[in-house]
């Protein structure tokens, strides 16, 4: 299968309790890969509902034609229009094949709907693709790390500024 035809068959969708055990699969298989899982990353793939959703934030997932969740992204809402991308991750298998472009789209959908001020994420220099895709998209590096970040792998900070 082609990557175009791959993304093809992908239909981005919203939280439902269904796909709660993907997205903690999704993020660990990436974070065991390159990190080690820090305890805000247990809390908030733990209980999402909570940490993300219950707070005003949002949770994406990439669905492919049989079913299955092969994606995974989130809004985390910080107050007063501003939120947080963060937990993207796609699987090891259907990484390169577009996923994480449509993610984005589809987040950055969100974010505008919602009406937010700022979108800010925090990344790791080690997460290169995702740095790309990222800044393909408008997102624009600032000094890291964010004042206040949870995450000890966060070497990179970047703030999204829509295309004019």
């Amino acid at each position: 299968m082609t990557d175009a035809s791959r993304a093809s068959d992908i239909r981005i969708v919203d939280f439902a309790p269904q796909w709660r055990d993907d997205f903690a699969r999704l993020n660990l298989e990436w974070l065991e890969r390159w990190f080690a899982v820090e305890p805000i990353d247990r809390e908030v793939l733990g209980d999402p509902e909570t940490h993300l959703l219950a707070g005003g934030g949002q949770i994406l997932f990439a669905i492919d034609r049989d079913g299955r969740a092969v994606g995974t992204v989130a809004l985390k809402y910080e107050g007063d229009g501003v939120y947080e991308l963060t937990k993207m991750a796609v699987d090891g298998a259907q990484r390169g094949g577009g996923i994480g472009r449509l993610l984005m789209r589809g987040v950055l959908d969100k974010f505008r709907a919602l009406r937010g001020r700022e979108l800010f994420l925090e990344s790791s220099t080690r997460l290169a693709p995702a740095l790309k895709l990222y800044e393909s998209v408008g997102f624009r590096h600032y000094p890291a790390p964010r004042p206040g970040s949870h995450y000890a792998r966060a070497d990179v900070y970047m703030i999204w500024h829509p295309p004019e």
